[in-house]
């Protein structure tokens, strides 16, 4: 701060100890370093405070562009869904009507009824093939010995 050497150093000290005197001088010493200590320590508060205050700032502009971008990811990924459940809607309906058609085509008559005879119609249907998750029918024997099987 102040460029004071060690000769104006000294020639403060004995102005003073001209001016005050030997008994005054050790009292004012300590006043003056008393008011310097308060001046520095008060200096010293000021920085602290407003080193506090910026960090402070900082950290919410850090925050705020934190938020900005989360919102902006959000609007991305809600208009992406938006676009992927329009998407799914649409190949739905695409789906179902197709499936309506295909069932639409399995349901009308492929032969005329007048070209069907009496004798094929009451003809018993051909037995249908067992699905092979029927209970009704078993599985055959497991020929590994009991010691193999898992």
């Amino acid at each position: 701060m102040f460029d004071i050497g060690f000769s104006e150093l000294f020639l403060i000290a004995v102005v003073a100890l001209l001016v005050l005197g030997p008994e005054r001088l050790p009292k004012a010493a300590r006043f003056a370093g008393l008011w310097v200590r308060r001046a520095r320590a008060q200096w010293y508060s000021v920085k602290s405070e407003l080193e506090n205050e910026l960090a402070a700032e900082e950290l919410k502009r850090d925050l705020r562009q934190t938020q900005d971008t989360l919102r902006q990811t959000r609007d991305e990924l809600s208009t992406g869904l938006g676009e992927a459940r329009n998407r799914l809607q649409r190949e739905g309906d695409s789906l179902r009507r197709e499936f309506d058609d295909i069932a639409a085509d399995a349901t009308a008559p492929a032969v005329s009824e007048s070209s069907v005879t009496p004798e094929a119609a009451d003809a018993p249907a051909p037995p249908a093939l067992a699905s092979p998750h029927d209970p009704s029918v078993s599985d055959p024997p497991d020929p590994r010995p009991d010691a193999e099987r898992p």
